[in-house]
């Protein structure tokens, strides 16, 4: 008893953070759980050990007791304190099993993959993982860092009116009501919902009234729920070829099967082989196109509404950034032209106003809103009511409308201050691709280059861009990076890319003169 006596007093830290209960606790666990304590052995006093350890006997009971009651020790009046026996029964567990071959590996990592999804390929060994967990992994494209220069599709939060919306919600919290203190009513706050249909009707040409309105947290919210209540696993999808990976992702989670269409100038372009199978729904980006940017032709819009009608296809417009447009007045949304209420329209206030408010919302036809309702409520149960109300004030006083426009004159100006540095600084010799709306616009890199490579570089050196080809599932077909302008204050944008064309220089050019 000695021996234990003298290690907790080493262990021990009486001045520390931590309370001296919590510790002694936490060492008599540990001993008992490396062995360190074996089985049956009998623990001194709760006097002994005090006197020994210099603390109050109180504390040493009180610690007795909660190893009994977690069921380390067992005591036996007149008899004393024992470690229990709490070693696994090898009977009943069974031999370890020899691990499968392809168990011993981890994923592999490439050049170009984003710090965070590194992360998580090195830190969970395969087979602790499904197959659609680890499918989902590999396939990851989620950033350690989100924000800087050219970090694409991220607006500058630091123009937002902070204080307007701090007044909105003081006022609100001032005469707060039970119901925003609650869940979340199916479709979420009503007058939100009423708000939004009117805005959406005169800046997107979205047909639909407030009860048509699902609050979700957003893109992803709205695609998972859409996926779970119209489609089963197995069931096949039609996505853009390249597309946004993260709606990718929460595709194949659902156990989707994901048939890919090449876009071109015009946008989707299935081929015939494409149209004799029809899928289950099609995920597209017809106002600008993920993350090439082009916008689907009229032409191309009925072909595929008219298609969604004959085959029972139900389309997924994600409408994520089209309110930025530059030249022109914003497109009018795919789902404006449905007349067979095909289409299941998700967008996000995420781009419009900042990124951690996580409100998105989706619009269904009419027959569906009440199963989505439901859904929404049984599946998340959702809350948030208050960012809600402040929201639905936010819209109703104009106070969006007027950030997003001027939102779009400084995007713009910055937009063509770095297309006015990519032409400084390489002529025409690397093209600039989808720089008509949005946050980002993709710059071409030549056909011998890995732009993942160029991506890990350009991280190493400060600057952050997206390869293209993390949009591919499949061969990639042009190289280039998705270059963001949106958070890049203007002085910043020349030094920045300045940097970024340094490494361009030595992959792209340098390589080939090599």
């Amino acid at each position: 008893m000695v021996i234990l006596s003298d290690w907790l007093a080493a262990q021990l830290d009486k001045s520390g953070l931590e309370p001296v209960y919590r510790q002694l606790l936490r060492l008599m666990q540990q001993a008992i759980l490396t062995g360190k304590l074996a089985p049956g052995t009998k623990l001194p006093s709760s006097r002994t050990l005090a006197g020994d350890l210099g603390i109050a006997r109180n504390t040493v009971v009180h610690v007795y007791d909660q190893l009994s009651a977690e069921g380390y020790v067992l005591s036996t009046t007149g008899s004393g304190t024992y470690v229990a026996d709490t070693r696994p029964d090898t009977a009943a567990v069974g031999p370890r099993p020899v691990a499968r071959a392809e168990d011993d590996g981890e994923g592999s990592a490439g050049s170009g993959d984003e710090p965070a999804a590194q992360e998580a390929k090195a830190a969970c060994p395969r087979g602790d993982m499904s197959v659609r967990g680890q499918r989902l992994i590999d396939q990851a494209g989620v950033s350690a860092k989100q924000w800087g220069a050219f970090m694409p599709g991220v607006p500058d939060v630091a123009e937002f009116p902070a204080r307007t919306w701090s007044r909105l919600q003081s006022r609100l919290w001032k005469s707060v009501s039970h119901d925003l203190l609650t869940y979340a009513p199916g479709g979420g706050y009503r007058p939100l919902r009423r708000a939004l249909s009117d805005y959406l009707r005169v800046a997107r040409s979205v047909r639909c009234s407030p009860d048509q309105i699902i609050i979700t947290t957003g893109i992803h919210q709205s695609i998972d729920l859409a996926v779970r209540l119209l489609a089963d696993h197995g069931d096949r999808a039609w996505v853009e070829e390249p597309c946004y990976w993260g709606a990718r992702s929460v595709l194949q989670a659902s156990g989707i099967e994901l048939s890919l269409i090449p876009v071109d100038a015009e946008g989707l372009n299935p081929g015939d082989a494409d149209l004799r199978h029809p899928p289950r729904m099609a995920l597209v980006t017809p106002s600008h196109q993920y993350p090439l940017g082009m916008v689907m032709s009229l032409a191309r819009r009925r072909t595929l509404l008219e298609y969604a009608r004959q085959h029972k296809v139900w389309i997924i417009e994600d409408d994520y950034d089209s309110e930025f447009r530059y030249g022109s007045r914003p497109l009018a949304s795919l789902q404006g032209l449905d007349e067979s209420d095909r289409v299941i329209y998700v967008g996000s206030l995420g781009k419009m106003l900042f990124p951690g408010l996580r409100i998105g919302y989706m619009v269904v036809p009419e027959r569906l809103a009440a199963t989505f309702r439901t859904a929404v409520a049984e599946l998340y149960r959702e809350g948030q009511l208050m960012q809600q109300a402040v929201l639905a004030e936010f819209i109703m006083d104009g106070y969006l409308t007027s950030h997003v426009r001027r939102m779009r004159t400084l995007y713009g100006e910055r937009r063509q201050l770095l297309i006015d540095a990519v032409t400084r600084h390489f002529g025409d010799a690397l093209p600039v691709m989808g720089d008509e709306a949005g946050l980002h616009f993709v710059l071409g890199l030549p056909e011998h280059c890995d732009d993942r490579q160029i991506t890990a570089a350009a991280y190493d050196a400060g600057v952050i861009v997206r390869p293209l080809a993390s949009y591919y599932l499949g061969k990639q077909q042009r190289k280039g990076l998705l270059t963001g302008y949106a958070c890049v204050p203007h002085e910043n944008i020349e030094p920045a890319f300045s940097t970024l064309a340094r490494v361009i220089e030595a992959h792209a050019f340098g390589q080939r003169a090599a």
